[in-house]
Protein backbone atom coordinates (compact mmCIF):
# COMPACT_ATOMS: atom_id res chain seq x y z
CA UNK A 1 0.00 0.00 0.00
CA UNK A 2 -3.01 0.72 1.22
CA UNK A 3 2.42 3.55 -0.25
CA UNK A 4 1.59 -0.15 -1.64
CA UNK A 5 0.18 0.08 2.15
CA UNK A 6 -0.69 -1.18 0.09
CA UNK A 7 -4.21 0.78 1.28
CA UNK A 8 -4.95 1.60 1.44
CA UNK A 9 -2.54 3.23 0.60
CA UNK A 10 -5.09 2.58 0.60
CA UNK A 11 -7.66 1.35 0.08
CA UNK A 12 -7.22 2.87 -0.41
CA UNK A 13 -5.16 5.43 0.22
CA UNK A 14 -7.81 4.79 -4.50
CA UNK A 15 -8.02 3.12 -1.31
CA UNK A 16 -10.33 3.76 -2.35
CA UNK A 17 -4.52 4.76 -0.40
CA UNK A 18 -12.60 6.68 -1.71
CA UNK A 19 -11.60 9.97 -3.02
CA UNK A 20 -14.75 10.20 -5.42
CA UNK A 21 -16.83 10.38 -2.26
CA UNK A 22 -15.22 13.30 -1.03
CA UNK A 23 -16.64 15.64 -3.39
CA UNK A 24 -15.17 17.90 -6.73
CA UNK A 25 -12.18 17.01 -8.23
CA UNK A 26 -9.39 14.98 -5.95
CA UNK A 27 -6.43 16.13 -7.84
CA UNK A 28 -7.12 19.40 -7.54
CA UNK A 29 -4.68 22.48 -5.39
CA UNK A 30 -7.61 24.36 -3.53
CA UNK A 31 -5.94 25.86 -1.10
CA UNK A 32 -3.69 28.93 -0.33
CA UNK A 33 -0.77 29.71 -2.32
CA UNK A 34 2.51 27.80 -1.45
CA UNK A 35 4.82 30.82 0.25
CA UNK A 36 8.38 29.74 1.80
CA UNK A 37 7.17 29.39 4.75
CA UNK A 38 4.37 27.25 4.24
CA UNK A 39 4.17 23.10 4.13
CA UNK A 40 2.58 20.99 1.45
CA UNK A 41 0.99 18.16 2.34
CA UNK A 42 0.54 15.47 -0.25
CA UNK A 43 -1.93 12.15 -0.01
CA UNK A 44 -1.14 9.40 -2.44
CA UNK A 45 -4.55 7.68 -4.12
CA UNK A 46 -7.30 6.17 -1.28
CA UNK A 47 -9.23 8.19 1.17
CA UNK A 48 -7.68 6.69 4.34
CA UNK A 49 -4.54 8.74 3.34
CA UNK A 50 -6.60 11.74 2.61
CA UNK A 51 -7.95 11.63 5.96
CA UNK A 52 -4.60 10.97 7.76
CA UNK A 53 -3.34 14.11 5.70
CA UNK A 54 -6.29 15.98 6.95
CA UNK A 55 -5.38 14.99 10.63
CA UNK A 56 -1.77 16.18 10.25
CA UNK A 57 -3.35 19.32 8.13
CA UNK A 58 -5.63 20.24 10.93
CA UNK A 59 -3.29 19.84 13.84
CA UNK A 60 -0.45 21.81 12.10
CA UNK A 61 -3.02 24.46 11.56
CA UNK A 62 -4.07 24.62 15.29
CA UNK A 63 -0.36 25.46 16.23
CA UNK A 64 -0.06 28.10 13.64
CA UNK A 65 1.74 26.69 10.60
CA UNK A 66 0.52 27.56 7.40
CA UNK A 67 -0.64 24.40 5.28
CA UNK A 68 -1.26 24.15 1.49
CA UNK A 69 -2.34 20.90 0.23
CA UNK A 70 -1.88 18.57 -2.84
CA UNK A 71 -4.05 15.26 -2.89
CA UNK A 72 -5.03 12.82 -5.86
CA UNK A 73 -1.25 11.57 -5.89
CA UNK A 74 -1.55 8.37 -7.82
CA UNK A 75 1.87 6.60 -6.71
CA UNK A 76 4.41 6.57 -4.38
CA UNK A 77 6.47 6.18 -7.42
CA UNK A 78 5.13 9.75 -8.25
CA UNK A 79 4.95 10.91 -4.30
CA UNK A 80 8.53 10.42 -3.30
CA UNK A 81 10.32 12.09 -6.09
CA UNK A 82 7.68 15.07 -5.68
CA UNK A 83 9.20 15.10 -2.00
CA UNK A 84 12.79 15.46 -3.34
CA UNK A 85 12.28 18.23 -5.82
CA UNK A 86 9.74 20.19 -2.91
CA UNK A 87 6.48 20.25 -4.91
CA UNK A 88 5.28 18.63 -1.43
CA UNK A 89 7.08 18.27 1.78
CA UNK A 90 4.73 15.95 3.90
CA UNK A 91 3.10 12.38 2.81
CA UNK A 92 1.77 10.31 5.25
CA UNK A 93 2.81 6.89 4.38
CA UNK A 94 3.13 3.50 5.17
CA UNK A 95 6.38 1.23 6.93
CA UNK A 96 7.20 -1.15 4.74
CA UNK A 97 5.88 -0.06 1.46
CA UNK A 98 7.92 2.67 2.27
CA UNK A 99 11.00 0.82 3.13
CA UNK A 100 10.50 -1.76 0.16
CA UNK A 101 10.56 1.25 -2.38
CA UNK A 102 13.72 3.18 -1.34
CA UNK A 103 15.30 -0.12 -0.52
CA UNK A 104 14.51 -3.14 -2.54
CA UNK A 105 16.99 -5.04 -1.39
CA UNK A 106 15.29 -4.57 2.20
CA UNK A 107 14.59 -7.68 4.17
CA UNK A 108 13.09 -6.09 7.51
CA UNK A 109 8.90 -7.52 7.88
CA UNK A 110 8.36 -6.31 11.55
CA UNK A 111 6.93 -3.39 12.58
CA UNK A 112 10.49 -2.38 14.62
CA UNK A 113 12.77 -3.63 12.32
CA UNK A 114 11.15 -1.66 9.08
CA UNK A 115 11.14 1.17 11.61
CA UNK A 116 14.74 1.07 12.51
CA UNK A 117 15.85 0.37 8.89
CA UNK A 118 14.28 3.26 7.32
CA UNK A 119 16.41 6.71 8.09
CA UNK A 120 19.60 4.95 6.52
CA UNK A 121 17.05 3.58 3.58
CA UNK A 122 15.32 7.01 2.66
CA UNK A 123 17.23 9.83 0.31
CA UNK A 124 19.39 12.24 1.23
CA UNK A 125 16.48 15.07 2.58
CA UNK A 126 14.09 12.96 3.44
CA UNK A 127 13.14 11.36 7.18
CA UNK A 128 10.14 9.90 9.01
CA UNK A 129 8.98 10.62 12.37
CA UNK A 130 7.86 7.71 14.62
CA UNK A 131 5.57 5.53 13.34
CA UNK A 132 1.84 4.73 14.57
CA UNK A 133 0.48 1.81 15.93
CA UNK A 134 -1.92 2.09 13.58
CA UNK A 135 -1.15 -0.26 10.38
CA UNK A 136 -3.01 -0.86 7.02
CA UNK A 137 -1.51 -4.09 5.00
CA UNK A 138 -1.94 -5.00 1.29
CA UNK A 139 -3.42 -8.51 1.79
CA UNK A 140 -5.40 -10.99 -0.20
CA UNK A 141 -9.06 -11.73 -0.02
CA UNK A 142 -11.29 -14.55 -1.53
CA UNK A 143 -14.79 -15.05 -1.14
CA UNK A 144 -16.13 -17.17 1.40
CA UNK A 145 -17.45 -19.60 -1.36
CA UNK A 146 -13.76 -19.65 -3.05
CA UNK A 147 -12.20 -20.58 0.69
CA UNK A 148 -14.23 -23.17 1.18
CA UNK A 149 -14.53 -25.11 -2.37
CA UNK A 150 -10.38 -24.80 -2.97
CA UNK A 151 -9.60 -25.44 0.78
CA UNK A 152 -7.85 -21.74 0.67
CA UNK A 153 -6.86 -19.71 3.95
CA UNK A 154 -3.35 -19.15 3.62
CA UNK A 155 -1.13 -17.85 0.81
CA UNK A 156 0.32 -20.66 0.93
CA UNK A 157 -2.78 -22.43 -0.09
CA UNK A 158 -2.90 -20.69 -3.06
CA UNK A 159 -0.42 -22.92 -4.69
CA UNK A 160 -2.68 -26.15 -4.99
CA UNK A 161 -5.26 -23.77 -7.20
CA UNK A 162 -4.77 -23.44 -11.02
CA UNK A 163 -5.30 -20.69 -13.38
CA UNK A 164 -6.91 -18.44 -10.83
CA UNK A 165 -6.89 -14.73 -11.23
CA UNK A 166 -5.82 -12.11 -9.59
CA UNK A 167 -6.91 -8.33 -8.72
CA UNK A 168 -4.69 -5.66 -7.72
CA UNK A 169 -2.91 -1.88 -8.63
CA UNK A 170 -0.70 -2.22 -11.73
CA UNK A 171 2.33 -1.90 -9.44
CA UNK A 172 1.52 -4.99 -7.85
CA UNK A 173 3.10 -6.99 -10.64
CA UNK A 174 6.62 -5.85 -10.63
CA UNK A 175 6.56 -4.82 -6.23
CA UNK A 176 8.53 -7.33 -4.23
CA UNK A 177 5.36 -8.40 -2.25
CA UNK A 178 3.50 -8.82 -5.28
CA UNK A 179 3.65 -11.45 -8.58
CA UNK A 180 7.10 -11.92 -8.09
CA UNK A 181 6.91 -12.52 -3.82
CA UNK A 182 4.39 -14.66 -4.55
CA UNK A 183 6.17 -16.77 -6.65
CA UNK A 184 9.70 -16.48 -5.08
CA UNK A 185 8.27 -17.35 -1.18
CA UNK A 186 5.37 -19.25 -1.90
CA UNK A 187 6.25 -20.72 -5.48
CA UNK A 188 2.59 -19.84 -6.64
CA UNK A 189 2.80 -19.55 -10.43
CA UNK A 190 0.85 -19.04 -13.47
CA UNK A 191 -1.17 -16.11 -11.82
CA UNK A 192 -3.53 -14.45 -14.17
CA UNK A 193 -3.04 -10.89 -13.14
CA UNK A 194 -5.17 -8.69 -13.56
CA UNK A 195 -4.73 -4.46 -13.22
CA UNK A 196 -7.14 -2.85 -11.32
CA UNK A 197 -6.48 1.28 -10.33
CA UNK A 198 -8.37 1.65 -7.29
CA UNK A 199 -6.41 0.89 -4.75
CA UNK A 200 -8.95 -1.99 -3.68
CA UNK A 201 -11.76 -0.08 -3.68
CA UNK A 202 -15.11 -0.46 -5.14
CA UNK A 203 -14.08 -2.19 -8.74
CA UNK A 204 -11.06 -4.75 -7.15
CA UNK A 205 -14.94 -5.54 -5.26
CA UNK A 206 -17.05 -6.36 -7.82
CA UNK A 207 -14.20 -8.10 -10.13
CA UNK A 208 -13.92 -10.36 -6.63
CA UNK A 209 -17.53 -10.85 -6.24
CA UNK A 210 -18.08 -11.12 -10.47
CA UNK A 211 -15.76 -13.69 -10.18
CA UNK A 212 -13.87 -12.06 -12.78
CA UNK A 213 -10.58 -12.68 -10.26
CA UNK A 214 -10.49 -15.32 -7.81
CA UNK A 215 -8.10 -13.35 -5.60
CA UNK A 216 -8.04 -9.66 -4.64
CA UNK A 217 -5.33 -7.23 -2.93
CA UNK A 218 -7.58 -5.35 -0.26
CA UNK A 219 -6.07 -3.29 2.31
CA UNK A 220 -6.95 -4.83 5.67
CA UNK A 221 -8.62 -1.57 7.34
CA UNK A 222 -11.24 -1.55 3.88
CA UNK A 223 -14.79 -1.83 5.90
CA UNK A 224 -15.54 -4.03 2.25
CA UNK A 225 -13.81 -6.97 3.75
CA UNK A 226 -16.32 -7.69 6.78
CA UNK A 227 -19.29 -6.15 5.23
CA UNK A 228 -18.86 -8.98 2.73
CA UNK A 229 -17.09 -11.73 4.21
CA UNK A 230 -14.37 -11.82 2.31
CA UNK A 231 -11.91 -14.50 3.92
CA UNK A 232 -8.23 -12.44 4.40
CA UNK A 233 -5.25 -14.99 3.82
CA UNK A 234 -2.97 -15.66 5.86
CA UNK A 235 0.74 -14.61 5.49
CA UNK A 236 2.74 -17.35 7.57
CA UNK A 237 5.50 -16.37 5.41
CA UNK A 238 5.23 -12.78 6.22
CA UNK A 239 6.18 -11.68 2.93
CA UNK A 240 3.58 -8.60 3.23
CA UNK A 241 6.12 -6.51 5.37
CA UNK A 242 4.32 -4.37 8.54
CA UNK A 243 2.64 -1.48 7.03
CA UNK A 244 2.42 0.98 10.02
CA UNK A 245 1.42 4.61 8.99
CA UNK A 246 4.52 7.08 9.21
CA UNK A 247 4.90 11.25 8.21
CA UNK A 248 7.77 11.23 5.60
CA UNK A 249 8.56 14.35 5.26
CA UNK A 250 11.17 16.56 3.57
CA UNK A 251 14.55 17.28 6.55
CA UNK A 252 14.57 21.07 5.43
CA UNK A 253 10.75 21.35 6.35
CA UNK A 254 10.99 18.59 9.20
CA UNK A 255 10.83 21.36 12.62
CA UNK A 256 10.74 20.10 16.05
CA UNK A 257 7.24 21.26 16.37
CA UNK A 258 6.20 19.72 13.20
CA UNK A 259 8.10 16.74 15.02
CA UNK A 260 6.15 16.78 17.95
CA UNK A 261 2.87 17.57 16.68
CA UNK A 262 2.78 14.57 14.18
CA UNK A 263 4.32 12.42 17.23
CA UNK A 264 1.53 13.23 19.29
CA UNK A 265 -1.07 11.90 16.30
CA UNK A 266 1.29 8.59 15.58
CA UNK A 267 1.12 7.54 19.05
CA UNK A 268 -2.97 8.14 19.12
CA UNK A 269 -3.91 6.64 16.15
CA UNK A 270 -5.46 3.15 16.22
CA UNK A 271 -5.83 0.49 13.20
CA UNK A 272 -9.62 1.01 14.52
CA UNK A 273 -9.80 4.58 14.14
CA UNK A 274 -8.77 4.04 10.27
CA UNK A 275 -11.65 0.79 10.18
CA UNK A 276 -13.96 3.54 11.41
CA UNK A 277 -13.18 6.51 9.99
CA UNK A 278 -12.80 4.59 6.31
CA UNK A 279 -16.36 3.20 6.70
CA UNK A 280 -18.01 6.75 7.58
CA UNK A 281 -15.99 8.29 4.28
CA UNK A 282 -17.28 4.89 1.90
CA UNK A 283 -20.25 4.06 3.87
CA UNK A 284 -24.04 5.91 2.81
CA UNK A 285 -23.38 9.46 4.73
CA UNK A 286 -20.55 9.71 2.56
CA UNK A 287 -18.72 11.62 5.56
CA UNK A 288 -15.39 14.03 4.17
CA UNK A 289 -12.12 13.14 5.72
CA UNK A 290 -12.11 16.94 6.60
CA UNK A 291 -14.94 16.46 8.43
CA UNK A 292 -13.67 12.61 9.75
CA UNK A 293 -10.18 14.78 10.76
CA UNK A 294 -11.45 17.21 13.07
CA UNK A 295 -13.98 14.59 14.77
CA UNK A 296 -11.35 12.11 15.56
CA UNK A 297 -8.61 15.02 16.68
CA UNK A 298 -11.43 16.55 19.12
CA UNK A 299 -11.98 13.21 20.48
CA UNK A 300 -8.62 12.93 21.08
CA UNK A 301 -8.06 16.34 22.87
CA UNK A 302 -5.24 16.98 19.90
CA UNK A 303 -7.37 20.30 18.48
Amino acid sequence: MKLTKVSAVVAAIAIGFGLTACGGDPTKDDSAPSASDTLTIGAVGSGEAQIVAEIYKQALEAQGVKIKTKYGIETREAAVPALQDGSIDLLPDYSGNLLTFVDKAATATSPADVEAALPAALPKGLEVFKASPAEDKDSLNVTKAFSDKNGVTSIADLAKVKGFALGANPEFKERAYGIPGLEKVYGITGIKFVPISDFGGPKTLKALLDDDIQVADIYTTTPSITENNLVTLADPQNLIAAQNLIPLIRTAKATTAIEDTLNKISAALTTADLVDMNGKNNGADKVAPDVLAKEWLTAKNLL
